[in-house]
């Protein structure tokens, strides 16, 4: 692995817990150290910090919030 990238790993310690999860990334960023970026946007899907991911997440937390609150009421009744 080229120097920049094993640096830049080194600086951003979720990519490096992401590749020590995912050791076929090694083998890529050695290959071609210019495919950071997609290392990025992969280690952002494996982590759910995608839009659509955090969209769902608070949707599902809205959701139970207001099972919760249902319950409450009919636990008055």
């Amino acid at each position: 692995m080229q120097q920049f990238s094993y640096q830049y790993l080194q600086s951003h310690p979720h990519l490096l817990n992401f590749v020590r999860y995912n050791p076929i990334w090694y083998r890529y960023l050695t290959r071609d150290p210019n495919r950071i970026a997609e290392l990025e946007r992969e280690a952002k899907k494996f982590y759910g910090k995608t839009f659509p991911q955090r969209l769902e997440k608070i949707s599902n937390q809205v959701q139970m919030a207001g099972m919760l609150i249902q319950f409450a009421e009919s636990m008055k009744d």
